[in-house]
């Protein structure tokens, strides 16, 4: 009979036929490893987004839903234009790029509007 050993460690496994790892610290151990990079990657891109939404918001005076600020302002705060949630064109094609509750529109000469999302 084949003896079997432990995915994680590689230490020989005692017991059940269909025994796949030698305790529990092994289990949890090897589906940790095998999850982790899938989710480091989805975390580095929500940790993205969300400084994305941060820098929008912050921009915005207090009372207001709309400002305008040049791209090498968004670009000094660490704006990185690559991640947003989605996109909402308007009815004359204007396209906006939202981090979550937080959007902006490319203008004309590198400026671009920040806008608020209004709760419907």
């Amino acid at each position: 009979m084949e003896k079997k050993t432990c995915l994680n460690c590689g230490a020989p496994i005692q017991g059940r036929a269909d025994k796949k790892f030698c305790d529990d610290q092994c289990r949890n151990n090897y589906n940790y490893k095998q999850y982790a990079d899938n989710s480091n990657f989805m975390r580095r891109i929500n940790h993205r987004l969300k400084k994305n939404r941060n820098i929008l918001e912050s921009l915005i005076p207090s009372g207001e839903d709309m400002y305008k600020t040049p791209k090498d302002r968004l670009m000094r705060e660490g704006f990185d234009f690559v991640y947003f949630t989605h996109t909402y064109e308007t009815k004359k094609g204007s396209v906006y790029h939202f981090c979550y509750d937080y959007g902006y529109l490319a203008l004309e000469g590198d400026w671009y509007l920040i806008v608020r999302r209004k709760e419907s």
